[in-house]
């Protein structure tokens, strides 16, 4: 796939976004029990970053990490409403407090499926919380317990988010700007 040419202009500061996440951590502790270990649930590939961040401030929890793999996009802009598991669980969390980490709710698709399917493993307690909010692409009702941000339909890329792979390692939430070919 040939990529169009594009430039990147920042749209959320890594201190907004480190700011963002000691306050949605205050939110956790007093959702979850803090005698009971909290297991966190990365959606991969994009929430890397951000469960990374979110499992460092919460270290004084007892907190457990896996990760799941869902996908509806591949390496495209647009989802395919429909989404595949390509990794699942490594643990059960049948009994288990369950914090399932999204980088970004669009369509509300990918979420939705991961949760009625966690939700069918009978967990003690889930909630979702998500860096980016696009409810302007909403297909699904879905709304994450905590949102980061709330953005408008803006192709965006950094701080684990992709454009066909690349641009995840970028500290900053940016705007993908296509330009024109030289």
């Amino acid at each position: 796939m040939s990529q169009r040419p594009y430039v990147i202009d920042e749209m959320i500061s890594a201190k907004s976004i480190a700011a963002r996440i000691e306050a949605l951590c205050h939110d956790i502790r007093e959702t979850f029990p803090k005698d009971e270990r909290l297991v966190v649930v990365g959606l991969l590939r994009g929430s890397f970053v951000f469960i990374a961040d979110l499992a460092r401030e919460l270290s004084d929890m007892d907190v457990e990490v896996d990760f799941l793999e869902a996908s509806s996009y591949g390496d495209g802009m647009e989802s395919s409403r429909e989404v595949r598991i390509l990794k699942d669980l490594r643990g059960a969390i049948e009994g288990r407090n369950v914090l399932v980490v999204e980088d970004i709710v669009d369509t509300g698709y990918t979420l939705n499926h991961v949760i009625h399917l966690l939700k069918s493993r009978e967990p003690k307690l889930l909630r979702t919380i998500a860096l980016l909010d696009k409810p302007a692409r909403r297909e699904v009702d879905f709304r994450a317990d905590w949102i980061g941000f709330e953005i408008p339909d803006e192709f965006v890329v950094g701080y684990g988010i992709d454009y066909a792979q690349g641009n995840r390692n970028l500290p900053f939430i940016g705007k993908v700007r296509f330009t024109e070919e030289a």
